[in-house]
């Protein structure tokens, strides 16, 4: 009895596939055919079949994450490379994607330049409930960067505790710094 639902479950699959194939799995319809129904209409309706691609959809009036910037910041960036080691804070002032003299950033110059380039970085996307991330462990790392990119506030925390959140940091690391034992 087993076996016999099985093989009804395959042909029905089978069927199924083959009525969604283009023609449906009947005849295929000559080119003559096809070229008089479709010069006959102008608009095709919505069920109708076509060679031609659909037009693109129009630009997103949502900002790219990727879009350079001005390269204006004021940050004060906090590091705590683990829970015995005492944290580390950095300043770190842009101005056209060049550091100015107060910053203390150890790499100031990368950092602004990584920001220039893409500003969202310090604007993550908030984790959906639904997104899996792998379960590895990065290390106890933290950091923490507020203050000002191109007018827009920035209120940011880094953690490296699941794949997701080491992502995240590694795609901020240039602003982070080299500081906490990761590079």
């Amino acid at each position: 009895m087993r076996k016999a639902w099985i093989h009804a479950l395959v042909l029905v699959s089978v069927a199924g596939l083959t009525a969604c194939s283009p023609g449906g799995g009947g005849p295929t319809p000559s080119p003559s055919a096809t070229s008089a129904s479709t010069s006959a209409t102008a608009t095709p309706s919505p069920d109708t079949e076509t060679t031609v691609p659909a037009p693109s959809p129009p630009p997103s009036s949502a900002p790219a994450t990727s879009l350079p910037g001005k390269g204006n910041a004021e940050l004060a960036i906090m590091v705590k490379p683990s829970e015995s080691e005492p944290a580390l804070n950095y300043t770190l002032v842009c101005k056209d994607g060049a550091p100015a003299d107060e910053s203390s950033h150890p790499s100031a110059a990368a950092a602004c330049t990584a920001l220039k380039d893409n500003p969202a970085v310090l604007s993550p996307a908030p984790r959906s409930t639904d997104q899996a991330c792998t379960q590895q462990y990065g290390g106890p790392q933290q950091a923490t960067v507020t203050g000002i990119v191109d007018d827009s506030p920035v209120d940011v925390s880094f953690a490296r505790r699941d794949g997701c959140e080491i992502g995240l940091w590694n795609a901020a690391k240039d602003v982070i710094g080299s500081a906490g034992g990761v590079s």
